[in-house]
C-alpha cells in the first residue's frame, strides 16, 4: 500500500493512531505518533489508513414481542481527508489512469493540486502534435484541487506538453507569474507513481511549484477604478461564455499588451542556450501571455517577435490560427514596431 505524507495511519498491531512524516529508503515510512510525541519507522505492509468513525451511532429500539424498529438515519457528519498537511509540496500535476475491464488504462483524468495556504490563479495549456491546444484556466482555493480533464493513453505516445502559468493571490494583491514547461514521457512516467495529497490513491504525480515568497508592499492607485472604467465583457467561442470578473482588477489593470519575444529580455542564460530552446521559451511565454489576455477580456494586443528568418513570426502565426479566440492578426507594417510586430484582435 502507498501512503502519502500527511496520511493518517494506524498500527495494525498496537492500535496506534499516527501521521506519515516522511519517504524512507527501502519502502519505508516514517510515521509520527502524536500520543508520545515521537517518530519511528515502519513497514507499511504494518499499518493501515485511519477509518473515519461516526460521531452519532443510533441504536434500534427493541420491544418485547415486536420487530426492531428500523434504526433512524444518523445526522450528517463530517468526514475529514485522510490528508494532514505536515509540509507543503506546493502546486502539483496529478494523472489518475481510468482503467477498463481488462485492467489497462485507457485514459487519464488530469488534476491540478494546491496543498499552500495560498489561493492561485492558474492557466494550463496542454499542446499535442496532432490536435490544437486545450486550455484550462481558473483560480484555486487554498489545500485544495480540482479535475482539468482527461488524456487518452495513446497520447502519451505523442509527447504531450503542458505549459503552467499560476499567480499566487496574497494580501498585497497578486504575484508575478511563474511558468513551467512539462513534456510528458512514457519512459518516465510510470515511474512517477506515487500517492497524491486530497485524492488519497496512487497517481503519477508530478510538482510544478512551491509556495510564494513573502510577498512585498506595492504601491499603486486605485485599480478597482480604473479596470471598472477600462474592462470590457467578452465572450470566449472556445468554451461557455466568460466575463469580466471583479477578482481580476489588480491583474487587469497591471497588464501590459505588449510583449517583447527577444529571447535577451525573457532570459539572462539565453547565450547557453540552443536555438531549439530558444524558440520553445519564446513560445511560452507567448502562449502565456496570450492566455492572460483572453481571461482578462483585453481587446487587442502586440507580439514583438522581430524580423529575422521569419521562424518566430511564422510560428506564432500558425498558433493563432489554432485559437479560436483570436478573430484576427496581422503582420503589418507599424510606425513603432516597423515590420517586426504582429497585432492581435480577440
Amino acid at each position: 500500500m502507498l501512503f502519502a505524507i500527511g496520511t493518517k495511519v494506524k498500527f495494525l498491531h498496537t492500535a496506534d493512531d499516527g501521521v506519515v512524516a516522511a519517504l524512507l529508503e527501502g519502502g519505508m515510512v516514517s510515521v509520527y505518533l502524536p500520543k508520545y510525541d515521537m517518530e519511528i519507522p515502519a513497514f507499511p505492509d504494518d499499518l493501515v489508513r485511519a477509518e473515519v468513525v461516526l460521531r452519532h451511532p443510533v441504536k434500534a429500539k427493541v420491544v418485547e414481542g415486536k420487530k426492531a424498529a428500523p434504526a433512524p438515519a444518523p445526522p450528517p457528519v463530517s468526514v475529514e481527508t485522510q490528508y494532514t498537511i505536515l509540509k507543503s509540496y506546493g502546486i502539483q500535476l496529478a494523472f489518475e489512469a481510468v482503467e477498463t475491464r481488462e485492467d489497462v488504462p485507457e485514459k487519464y483524468a488530469v488534476f491540478l493540486l494546491n496543498d499552500t495556504r495560498y489561493d492561485v490563479v492558474y492557466t494550463v495549456r496542454l499542446l499535442l502534435n496532432y490536435r490544437g491546444p486545450q486550455v484550462w484556466s481558473d483560480s484555486l482555493r487554498a489545500v485544495n484541487f480540482t479535475r482539468l480533464g482527461e488524456i487518452l493513453y495513446d497520447d502519451l505516445n505523442e509527447a504531450p506538453e503542458f505549459e503552467i502559468e499560476c499567480r499566487w493571490v496574497t494580501t498585497e494583491g497578486l504575484s508575478e507569474p511563474v511558468l513551467k514547461s512539462l513534456k510528458i514521457k512514457p519512459k518516465t512516467f510510470f515511474g512517477t507513481l506515487k500517492t497524491a495529497p486530497f485524492l488519497n490513491k496512487p497517481v503519477h504525480l508530478y510538482r510544478l511549484f512551491e509556495k510564494p515568497e513573502q510577498p512585498t508592499q506595492k504601491e499603486g492607485e486605485d485599480l478597482e477604478s480604473y479596470t471598472k472604467r477600462h474592462a470590457k465583457p467578452i465572450r470566449s467561442t472556445s468554451s461557455k461564455n466568460q466575463f469580466y470578473d471583479i477578482h481580476n482588477t489588480t491583474e487587469l489593470a497591471n497588464f501590459d499588451p505588449e510583449i517583447d519575444l527577444h529571447i535577451e529580455k525573457l532570459t539572462e542564460s539565453w547565450r547557453k542556450m540552443p536555438n531549439s530552446d530558444i524558440l520553445k521559451t519564446q513560445l511560452l511565454h507567448f502562449e502565456n501571455f496570450i492566455s492572460k489576455a483572453i481571461r482578462l477580456g483585453v481587446p487587442r494586443v502586440f507580439v514583438i517577435h522581430g524580423v529575422g528568418e521569419g521562424k518566430l513570426r511564422d510560428a506564432i502565426a500558425t498558433r493563432l490560427m489554432q485559437n479560436p479566440d483570436v478573430q484576427t492578426f496581422k503582420n503589418e507594417y507599424h510606425h513603432r514596431y516597423g515590420w517586426g510586430a504582429t497585432e492581435v484582435v480577440f
